[in-house]
């Protein structure tokens, strides 16, 4: 089967697309914790995790299947396998070893100002003075996470990783879009996630020692961080952007820490540092003004269109 393009999803499904979004992906943060305390390492607990949404993907393309995608659109699936699967969680469930999940949901709440800058080369998207002031906000912000006084080099290690973690998803959030169109957003994640899942299988070895130590509870938070903030979120999550513009759609991302800080607070009774607060809340604002500034910047284009189809409509007609 070749591509085919896909409609994009009302305003309404787009909203709902988000918002199922932030409810599986604030819980993951926990649950790699849960995992990463109840006997799985990094590695280990990434795989399964994955092995996890590849199989519920795998199951769906056996009973509905998926397009095929052409040859050259293999290779940037793959790529953004790499990039949005791969780079992102390995690199994110690692960093968890020393770091809080909440201070990685606010850490990862700055992807929308990575996101921002690959659209302005990737999707042409502009930013005005209002926006490129959100981002620096959103820098000083990250700097104030991973770079606080209380900061020890176990941390800055782990909040390292975890920036790694927002830079490399932010190409996957941009470069995805196109794709979408073609194929739809659950044929573009299955991809996605097989591909990711092909490099963790370095770790197969250190999943097969690790299980049988593991607590039931560490197994079921691997399994379910799999089905649901890696699979079923993800695809969700496509279908937002296929609905939005890539930088708009991302900043609702904001919302991701406060939710993961509750869910964190309420089942791991974690608080997180008082930089950690505060470097958030200053790269959140960041985030919330570069969403302003595009919000702005599209209503100015929408005015001098409308003046500039006013004035041709009332040009005279030329002989």
């Amino acid at each position: 089967m070749g591509s085919h393009e896909q409609s994009p999803p009302s305003m309404k499904r787009t909203v709902f697309a988000v918002a199922i979004t932030l409810l599986f992906w604030s819980s993951a943060f926990t649950g790699i914790r849960i995992g990463l305390e109840g006997g799985y390492g990094a590695g280990g607990l990434v795989l399964l995790r994955f092995l996890s949404a590849s199989l519920v993907f795998a199951l769906y393309a056996l009973v509905k299947g998926v397009p095929i995608p052409s040859k050259k659109d293999t290779l940037q699936l793959a790529l953004l396998g790499i990039s949005g699967i791969s780079i992102y969680h390995i690199a994110l469930t690692f960093g968890e070893e020393w770091v809080s999940a909440g201070t990685a949901s606010l850490i990862i709440a700055a992807a929308p100002i990575f996101t921002a800058l690959v659209s302005l080369v990737a999707l042409r998207e502009r930013l005005n003075a209002l926006g490129w002031g959100g981002l620096a906000l959103g820098f000083i912000g990250v700097a104030i996470i991973t770079l606080g006084p209380q900061s020890s080099s176990h941390y800055l290690r782990g909040a390292l990783l975890i920036l790694l973690s927002a830079v490399s998803t932010a190409f996957y959030f941009v470069y995805q879009k196109p794709l979408l169109k073609r194929y739809g957003a659950i044929a573009v994640t299955a991809y996605v996630t097989w591909f990711g899942t092909v490099p963790m299988l370095w770790f197969t070895k250190g999943l097969f020692l690790q299980m049988p130590h593991a607590s039931v509870a560490a197994t079921i938070a691997v399994i379910y961080i799999g089905v649901f903030p890696a699979a079923i979120a993800y695809v969700a999550w496509a279908v937002a952007l296929s609905g939005g513009r890539a930088s708009g759609v991302s900043s609702a991302l904001y919302l991701n820490p406060i939710l993961a800080m509750i869910v964190a607070w309420f089942l791991l009774h974690e608080v997180p540092k008082w930089q950690a607060v505060l470097g958030g809340a200053v790269a959140i604002l960041g985030v919330i003004v570069v969403n302003r500034s595009n919000t702005l910047s599209q209503r100015r284009r929408q005015r001098v269109t409308q003046v500039t189809d006013e004035e041709r409509n009332s040009a005279p007609l030329s002989s």
